[in-house]
């Protein structure tokens, strides 16, 4: 599903090359194998369009992954090996790393206890009944773990991956802003960093926090400027996106990826649906976990589609592009969203339908990518079987000498294109 804002008045001046940005939004593992999905349709179908190579990026929670590692110049071929094939030749991807059990929060919640017992008995002995009752629940409540998976995992994957190859783990080295949301758990704020006085902050221990969903991973400690330890956890808690970090910075086009949205099945008589695995099931009939999941997306999409609607009022000079899935996807709802089991049939789906969405609205889009030297590719679009790891290229063998070297040649190719087209728009 495209949601698509055409500028009333675009201002690109036409020698200057355009300005994108990308904003991906979160949603857990499911939702993270869904953007990468859309994000490699994306690549192939759109010629002109260079993912790695972005004016600036933000990522929100699990969006924060792909957010960095593009910004990290790592392309969608590269990450597709990494988290979906599993054939990648630089990082290995275990998802029991994103799911080890939280021991040692166990294990300090655990520790309290016979303080808390003690404090209960004192309290029943002295016939405090004011506290006997209306505070069991919140002391009871402090033995609970913050997070059920340990973090710190998370945080030092990213940390190897983002200190090799040329890449960085410091969003002042990257070429080109990067920023990760997270939110104060104390305060309330969103906080971006990468921005001024939180840019010194590691970009994996900010993509650690970003996606710090709370009840799934416990909050992260990052200390501010003054010292302050401050607990941040998802940056989804106050913007479902935050598209507006990247229309603040001037760009021309923006895209985003929303990879959750609320269920409706829409026709059940549909031959397709109602031979679906899940086409007799209602939402109420899988218990707590699916009304969450339907109440959460319900919440994050219809947040995100109150934003989008204001900033094509605050910025109607900037072509805004959004790709959500369809509502009617039941694989895609009824698959448990913190589960990586699923992540190659997940990133398929999400592929499928962004070839979907620009082949169908190809009529309305191809005038608004033309503003940006972007055109559709038409074998990509219209090769509907298409399969995502089919067309992967192969992954050649390197090591970090060859690698290094291969983005300075890389870099150096750029910056010739870059000055060829430049004069190709001078002369006409």
């Amino acid at each position: 599903m495209l949601s698509l804002h055409a500028a009333e008045h675009p201002r690109r001046d036409r020698d200057a090359a355009p300005r994108i940005g990308l904003a991906i939004a979160g949603g857990g593992p499911i939702g993270a194998m869904y953007e990468l999905g859309a994000l490699r349709a994306l690549d192939e179908a759109c010629d002109g369009l260079d993912l790695a190579r972005l004016d600036c990026y933000v990522g929100v929670s699990s969006g924060a992954f792909f957010a960095a590692g593009l910004a990290n110049r790592m392309d969608t071929a590269e990450l597709c090996r990494i988290f979906i094939s599993g054939d990648s030749q630089d990082v290995t991807f275990r998802p029991e790393t994103f799911l080890r059990p939280a021991l040692l929060e166990y294990m300090r919640r655990a520790a309290s206890i016979p303080r808390l017992t003690a404090k209960l008995t004192q309290d029943l002995w002295f016939g405090r009944g004011d506290s006997r009752w209306s505070d069991l629940v919140t002391r009871i409540g402090g033995l609970v773990p913050t997070g059920l998976f340990d973090n710190a995992e998370v945080e030092r994957f990213l940390r190897d991956v983002f200190s090799r190859r040329g890449r960085s783990n410091d969003f002042r080295d990257l070429q080109r802003p990067l920023y990760v949301i997270g939110v104060d758990l104390d305060s309330g704020e969103a906080v971006r960093f990468g921005d001024t006085g939180w840019d010194d902050v590691p970009i994996s221990q900010a993509v650690q926090a970003s996606a710090a969903l709370p009840g799934l991973y416990p909050p992260v400690e990052i200390r501010d400027k003054s010292g302050r330890a401050r607990h941040f956890v998802d940056g989804a808690l106050r913007r479902t996106m935050h598209a507006s970090v990247v229309l603040d910075r001037e760009v021309d086009l923006m895209l985003g990826i929303n990879p959750l949205v609320p269920f409706n099945p829409g026709n059940d008589g549909d031959i397709e649906a109602a031979s679906h695995r899940f086409s007799d099931r209602r939402i109420a009939e899988g218990g707590l976990p699916g009304v969450l999941s339907q109440t959460l997306r319900t919440m994050l999409q219809s947040r995100m589609q109150v934003g989008l609607a204001r900033y094509a009022q605050q910025y109607p000079d900037i072509d805004q592009l959004v790709f959500e899935p369809n509502a009617a996807d039941r694989e895609l709802f009824y698959t448990n969203v913190f589960s990586f089991s699923a992540r190659r049939r997940i990133s398929q789906l999400a592929y499928r339908n962004t070839l979907a969405d620009l082949r169908n609205r190809r009529d309305v889009l191809e005038p608004v990518l033309a503003r940006h030297g972007i055109t559709l590719r038409e074998d990509v679009i219209a090769d509907r079987p298409r399969s995502i790891l089919a067309h992967l290229p192969p992954s050649g063998r390197s090591t970090e000498t060859t690698a290094v070297l291969g983005r300075a040649l890389d870099d150096i190719e750029h910056s010739l294109r870059r000055h060829r087209r430049g004069q190709s728009r001078r002369m006409v």
